[in-house]
């Protein structure tokens, strides 16, 4: 679950004492109006779970009362990404002497947690990485409640920064971290004021979807996701269908596989453009799930990973090839197949499809991302 920044400042960073600007959480271009009336010179922020906003035109700087009105209005008409904007955060401009970037976040590969710092914030963290890889510090906790003051300075030593504020700041925000279940808080860009301060500008924050049940306060005011296009038409047909900006499509039964073959088709260089199970009774709707992962334009090539348990693999390589024929795709399928009935899976997709299935998993998603480069 993501909280829009007006809400992740209010109900995250706040309670952990870290300085932000004052600002208004708005519904309407009238309210926006007024608050910049009570404020003065702000920015106006599209609170929308979406990353990206200024470039899309989300944000944007005004003077006057009229002015911020007639702004509000046409950032509250928009969409950013696949969402609709959902609100404004009206807030205070400030005189900013340098930017930073720091988050915490779960580390799934070292299992652990990962505390980052950059000096160089304001910017794409993705693209920095890849650009400038040495501009990130980073500091791996690999226990609980086990990061210090200490610890964060060793982290900064050498950079010209105010590393005692900092310090501060970060064992605040991993101890919010640690507080809130999330997944990921951060803050880019937190600010140096030339009056000295330290100040968060924006926040990002995700809440372990597990945790809600003891974080109803940030659960309840979590922004609402909008499905898209081909989502929807998946809920309404009964499939768990996730759509995804990658080429390489996945068919798999059961959740964990499914999450395991997109895990593996990252892994090995490539974008999963999907996540579809057609376990349990799903399987019946082969043709409905091949349909809505080909729907999408960017697939390239699909993966079909079957393990049969109580589910048979044959009936279910059956549901797909059915499919096949009717849809017609002309997209190149990889198979990966074990477990209960796979000799009669095996022989129905050497006969249907005329490939022979994988071994290992690890081969049909190397195969399908071959085929999109």
């Amino acid at each position: 679950m993501i909280l829009n920044e007006g809400d992740a400042k209010k109900l995250v960073l706040a309670p952990a004492g870290i300085n932000m600007l004052q600002g208004e959480i708005c519904a309407t271009a009238a309210q926006a109006a007024a608050a910049v009336q009570r404020l003065g010179r702000c920015v106006i922020k599209a609170q929308v779970p979406a990353g990206k906003r200024g470039k899309a035109g989300g944000i944007k700087l005004v003077s006057t009362a009229a002015e911020a009105e007639n702004v509000a209005a046409e950032i509250l008409a928009m969409r950013i990404g696949d969402y609709a904007v959902q609100g404004l955060l009206v807030e205070q401009c400030a005189a900013i002497a340098q930017e930073y970037y720091v988050a915490v976040l779960h580390a799934p590969v070292e299992r652990a947690t990962l505390i980052l710092f950059s000096a160089e914030g304001g910017m794409d963290i993705e693209e920095l990485a890849a650009t400038k890889p040495e501009a990130i510090r980073r500091f791996i906790v690999r226990t609980p409640d086990d990061f210090s003051v200490e610890d964060a300075k060793s982290m900064l030593t050498g950079l010209d920064v105010d590393i005692a504020g900092i310090s501060d700041l970060l064992v605040k925000l991993y101890k919010r971290y640690r507080q809130t279940d999330a997944e990921l808080v951060e803050i880019n860009p937190l600010a140096l004021l030339e009056d000295g301060r330290l100040v968060a500008l924006d926040c990002k924050f995700i809440l372990d979807d597990a945790a809600t049940y003891r974080q109803s306060e940030l659960a309840s005011a979590a922004a609402s996701e909008e499905p898209t296009m081909l989502e929807a038409k998946g809920a309404s047909q009964g499939l768990k269908f996730i759509e995804l900006p990658g080429n390489v499509g996945i068919l798999a039964n059961g959740a964990g596989l499914t999450m395991t073959t997109m895990d593996v088709v990252q892994h090995l260089g490539g974008t999963p453009a999907n996540f579809m199970e057609i376990g349990g009774d799903a399987y019946t709707k082969g043709e409905a799930a091949l349909a809505l992962v080909l729907a999408n334009p960017n697939v390239q090539s699909l993966v079909v990973n079957f393990c049969g348990a109580f589910a048979r693999t044959d009936v279910m390589a059956k549901g797909v090839a059915d499919a096949w024929k009717v849809l017609k795709p002309d997209i190149p399928v990889f198979f990966s197949v074990h477990g209960t009935g796979e000799d009669e899976a095996v022989a129905l997709i050497e006969d249907e499809f005329g490939v022979t299935p994988f071994d290992f998993m690890e081969d049909a998603v190397q195969a399908a991302i071959a085929v999109t480069k």
